[in-house]
């Protein structure tokens, strides 16, 4: 029997993928990593302690391990290079076999978002050159935040940002998780970098599916990057407000404008977004 392990099951994704994990058929065991297990109360897995910051922790949590998930983390981009490396170092040291790492789609240059993705870049360099088996997936952008943000949209009657008319290759948590949990159990698909991300659509094209889905009136209005950027730092505070503005920028320029690998990696093609938000209104 092969053991997978997956970090920061505490959190959103690391939590889905686990549960992607678990539902899959042969029983092998499956181990979550958490910087603070407690807070983990609806797994029926082994908890460990996982924290980031801590590499003897980490190497005596991978014990055993064959296959670990590493979840990217939300330390700031000079912070977060340095503990993907303690993670790494701690799987070798600790007899892991393969890695698996949930990096980002991104625009590399030229946006307030780009130190986020750079610093990605430098985790699967990382990775590649930890001798050991791996696969890197890319996220696509999360279109859960657009669904949790209906209130705000429909009080102020609009979807208002910088993507202008760029398409932007969203994804769900969900349809993440399947993947990942293919990229660690499937060995074929090892030396390989994929994107993944649903069929990209415009804003436009997402006030429309909020409009069908709640009832709601939304339309688009096209904001210059910096009015965007100043928006989303006056809600989210100046270190969230420019890494979003950032993204949005991306979208702008096209570079979540792609068309994925999750068939590749799945067998099946991303979940269609008339059918996620068929399902949101049942």
């Amino acid at each position: 029997m092969t053991t997978y392990a997956v970090t920061a099951v505490s959190g959103q994704l690391g939590h889905e993928i686990a549960r992607k994990l678990i539902a899959l058929p042969g029983g092998d065991p499956v181990i979550g990593l958490a910087r603070t297990p407690g807070r983990v109360t609806d797994l029926s897995i082994e908890l460990r302690p996982g924290d980031y910051d801590r590499p003897e922790q980490l190497q005596a949590s991978l014990a055993g391990v064959d296959a670990l998930l590493i979840v990217s983390g939300m330390a700031p981009p000079e912070d977060r290079i340095q503990q993907h490396r303690n993670v790494i170092d701690a799987a070798r040291a600790a007899g892991v076999q393969k890695l698996v790492y949930t990096s980002i789609i991104g625009p590399e240059e030229g946006t307030r978002f780009s130190p986020v993705v750079q610093s990605n870049r430098r985790t699967e360099a990382d990775i590649r050159a930890s001798g050991l088996d791996w696969a890197i997936g890319r996220n696509g952008i999360y279109i859960e935040p657009d669904i949790e943000y209906i209130d705000n949209y429909e009080a102020r009657g609009e979807i208002a940002n910088s993507a202008g008319t760029g398409k932007c290759g969203y994804t769900t948590r969900s349809e993440l998780a399947h993947a990942y949990a293919a990229l660690l159990t499937r060995d074929d698909l090892n030396g390989g970098t994929y994107d993944l991300n649903g069929t990209p659509i415009t804003q436009g094209r997402l006030a429309g599916y909020l409009n069908s889905t709640f009832g709601t009136d939304l339309t688009y209005r096209e904001m210059t990057s910096e009015d965007f950027v100043a928006d989303r730092s006056t809600e989210l505070g100046d270190f969230i407000g420019p890494i979003i503005g950032g993204i949005y920028e991306g979208i702008r320029q096209g570079a979540y404008d792609r068309p994925g690998d999750f068939a590749k990696v799945t067998g099946r093609p991303h979940q269609s977004w008339e059918d996620y938000f068929l399902s949101l209104r049942a």
